[in-house]
């Protein structure tokens, strides 16, 4: 397969960026767009006339398609997928995969029975900035890592049938597992509903990686600024990404705080406060989404399996369901099953050590615990 022949499913806020990207890589064909809506259909149609435009996306399972990727509202992702992969077509989601963990493991299931790739759309595991923030924590430059801060808010866009959490923390949680390269353990989480009584447009996540680690999220569509932002806090340096800035996207600051082995008295306990040099690493930006677009196009090509597999998209699923949960029992944390295949060999023995249970031997295949690790 030397060209990878695609359709885009839902042409409304996210699709025409997504439509863009594969009608300008060269190994992709975008062979036809499907949407509902006739006037989002003839928009595309007067800027590539080359493509089909259909109104029921069950029309391009005739057209001779490698492929769809589904950019349409979260509570359909499932059936359209499913539906997909059922036809021989190789799935990308945007994100969320599903609204529920199950529905995700039927969707991974169904598409390593079909021989297909799943991939869900977390473009920020393609940014070029999370990718060097990545490298930073791993070589350890910036020495044990104390905790993680994280906000995303703007004003708007209110979603009718998904709150602030499920729409904007899914972006956060992937760059937190990607950063980490390991699952939380619990999370807890708390908001509000304002303008809407029965939908929450603002949330304050609270994740725990194990005994030590601990990271936050704040995402809100009630906000005055539009802030992207993490902070990577330390034991040697400290680093913020910005994504909203258009130059420096990653600042290091040499900064922390060194405490006395041992004092005698209480003026000899004085901490020894760092403050060194800000660096900011040159980063080669390409934009994250023809990253993604072309990576999916690669994976579907080769049979390979992409960054942000299904299994990655579960991960997600699940700590959002947990942190529904704690919502809705106003922050009471809630513990996560770990989904072992999706960890490194090292991470899987020290999380089964640490809830007290044998490590299984998983002969290849994915396994779940049906157990929720101690608090």
């Amino acid at each position: 397969m030397n060209t990878v022949n695609i359709g885009v499913i839902g042409a409304g806020y996210w699709g025409p960026n997504l439509i863009r990207n594969f009608v300008d890589l060269p190994k992709t064909n975008l062979v036809a767009v499907a949407d509902m809506k006739q006037e989002r259909l003839d928009r595309i149609a007067q800027m590539y006339p080359s493509i089909k435009t259909v109104n029921d996306y069950r029309e391009l399972f005739n057209l001779g398609l490698d492929a769809v990727v589904i950019a349409t509202p979260p509570a359909t992702h499932y059936m359209i997928a499913s539906d997909c992969l059922r036809h021989g077509l190789s799935v990308m989601v945007e994100k969320p995969l599903t609204l529920r963990a199950e529905d995700s493991e039927a969707l991974i299931e169904l598409a390593d029975r079909m021989g297909l790739t799943l991939m869900v759309g977390n473009t920020f595991e393609y940014n070029a900035a999370v990718e060097t923030l990545r490298k930073l924590i791993a070589d350890g430059e910036l020495g044990e890592i104390y905790y993680i801060n994280a906000v995303r808010t703007n004003l708007g866009l209110f979603q009718p049938n998904v709150n602030a959490m499920w729409d904007l923390a899914p972006h956060d949680i992937s760059i937190l597992l990607y950063l980490l390269g390991k699952e939380p353990t619990s999370v807890s989480a708390q908001g509000g509903k304002h303008v809407f009584k029965h939908i929450h447009d603002v949330v304050f996540m609270h994740l725990k990686f194990g005994d030590s680690l601990q990271a936050h999220i704040h995402v809100s569509w009630l906000d005055p600024n539009k802030t992207r932002k993490i902070t990577v806090v330390g034991s040697k340096k400290m680093a913020v990404y910005d994504d909203v800035e258009n130059l420096e996207k990653i600042r290091v600051y040499d900064k922390g705080v060194d405490v006395p082995p041992y004092t005698d008295t209480f003026a000899e306990f004085q901490c020894s406060y760092r403050y060194g040099d800000i660096v900011t690493p040159h980063i080669q930006f390409v934009e994250p989404l023809k990253v993604e677009c072309e990576h999916f196009a690669d994976s579907v090509r080769n049979k390979t399996t992409p960054r942000s597999s299904g299994q990655v998209g579960l991960r997600i699923v699940k700590v959002l369901e947990a942190a529904q949960q704690s919502l809705d029992a106003d922050g009471t944390p809630i513990g996560i099953t770990p989904t072992l295949d999706t960890l490194n060999p090292e991470n899987v023995v020290n999380l089964m050590h640490s809830v007290g249970l044998q490590t299984p031997a998983t002969n290849g295949k994915s396994r779940h615990l049906n157990t929720v690790p101690r608090q």
